[in-house]
């Protein structure tokens, strides 16, 4: 595949009609209905393989869920011992635990474990993008299972799997294209799985992370400068047909998916929905937005989630730590953004809607873009993803309206659970907030570090 070229700053490759992409039939791209479904599918396709399964995500979680995803994998390889299985999470993530709890050995503990117990059937592999995690992650989404891609921004564990009463909403895609399926196991057997930087997590035997800082540097490289490899890219969109592009994004330059991001945003002319978790727009996208909005010619709609359904929100009743002031900076932000465009959101121009849904949270990312383009990404669409993390997603060229029904019903279920902010005063004001946060907020903007904060967050 030709690489699509763009910088940070805004600057964009091929127009997004002469990409090259995989024609898909149209009915065999289908929206899953949400986090129950996306589990019970994950869990058939993983039963039913015969070829392969791989499986890439942040994390995959010492939890029911993940637990209940492993021993899936192993009674798959038991079954069929020609399977090739592979499960591709962040190194840095699998080795600690979880922010604002106790030190731990992380995910990998139990990767071990199961190792150990059920033997090597299984392996995990850490994938470092950077030398330290809080410098870049490793999120690349996407289950390739035999000729078949279950495509979501959701990891693995009890909240995204909807066990314990909870669910993290995200958006779920089933697209049957063995095409497809090849492109993206290929960029994690052929670049990702043999480099020297990657090593098993399901072993004690793990190398130090900063015995593998050299390698680290030269595979953040190579990713940088990778892209899917697509043997249809020649092809055109026939008859029922979408056309399917599978973008890889590293760095705040030449980055595929960014630049694909600001075409989309450019291009819109009736609609333009745009999905994020954590209101913190990238500089060149912000500038995209606000020019968008200054034409006043394509009404443009944002989702959110509310800071109670951040999934680093702490509720009154549980200790305070620094990480849960977060929400609050996102609505922050949010806040200001709705007061610069007030005119526009009194005009129906602008539709900023905030999701709550009783104790759950929300983690969508993506674009509908008119009634032609859809993007399916792991991409927060925030200065970290950006700049910072290994980022991928599926263009879905459709030009001939054939996912309308299923993009509006999607759209529809998302929204139920919205309220539209008619005014930046329907926020909670900062005075509001918890002291500690209150203080934060504060110290962050009198020092001017709120702005690296959200470079890094």
């Amino acid at each position: 595949m030709r690489r699509l070229r763009g910088r940070g700053d805004g600057a964009t490759g091929p127009a997004l009609d002469v990409l090259p992409c995989i024609p898909v039939a149209a009915e065999d791209v289908r929206t899953l209905a949400g986090p129950e479904d996306f589990r019970e599918t994950l869990l058939q396709l993983i039963a039913g393989a015969r070829q392969r399964i791989l499986l890439s995500a942040l994390y995959l979680q010492d939890d029911d869920a993940g637990r209940q995803v492993l021993a899936a994998l192993y009674a798959a390889r038991s079954a069929r011992p020609e399977l090739q299985i592979a499960v591709f999470v962040d190194w840095h993530r699998a080795q600690r635990g979880l922010i604002g709890q106790a030190a731990s050995a992380g995910n990998a503990a139990l990767y071990t474990e199961m190792a150990v117990r059920l033997g090597a059937g299984v392996p995990v592999y850490g994938v470092p993008v950077h030398r330290r995690e809080l410098l870049g992650v490793m999120h690349l989404k996407g289950f390739v299972v035999d000729g078949v891609v279950l495509y979501s921004g959701a990891s693995i564990n009890d909240v995204y799997l909807y066990r314990q009463q909870r669910y993290r909403l995200d958006r779920y895609h089933l697209l049957a294209s063995r095409p497809l399926a090849d492109s993206l196991a290929a960029l994690l057997t052929d670049v990702v799985q043999p480099d020297p930087a990657v090593g098993r997590l399901d072993t004690v035997a793990r190398p130090k992370t900063a015995a593998l800082r050299p390698a680290i540097v030269k595979f953040r490289r190579i990713l940088a400068a990778s892209s899917y490899p697509m043997a249809a890219a020649a092809a055109a969109i026939g008859d029922r047909q979408v056309g399917i592009t599978p973008l890889l994004g590293l760095g705040g330059r030449e980055n595929a998916l960014n630049a694909v991001i600001l075409q989309l945003i450019a291009r819109a002319t009736r609609r333009l929905v745009l999905f994020t978790p954590y209101f913190n727009l990238p500089g060149a996208v912000r500038r995209a937005i606000d020019a968008k909005i200054r034409q006043q010619q394509c009404r443009l709609t944002i989702v959110v989630g509310d800071k109670t359904a951040n999934d680093y929100y702490i509720p009154a009743d549980r200790p305070f730590s620094t990480i849960g002031a977060l929400p609050y900076l996102y609505e922050a932000n949010l806040r200001r953004f709705c007061k610069t465009h007030q005119s526009a959101v009194d005009l129906g121009l602008l539709d900023l809607h905030v999701w709550r849904h009783e104790q759950h949270s929300f983690h969508l990312k993506g674009l509908l873009v008119d009634d032609d383009y859809v993007l399916l990404t792991g991409s927060n669409v925030n200065p970290r993803a950006w700049r910072l993390d290994l980022e991928n997603g599926l263009l879905i060229h459709d030009p001939q309206g054939c996912l309308l029904e299923q993009n509006r019903v999607e759209l529809e279920r998302i929204l139920a659970n919205t309220r539209r902010l008619d005014h930046h005063q329907a926020l909670d004001a900062v005075a509001t907030y918890p002291l500690p946060v209150q203080r934060l907020l504060k110290r962050l903007a009198h020092s001017r570090a709120d702005h690296l904060v959200n470079q890094l967050l």
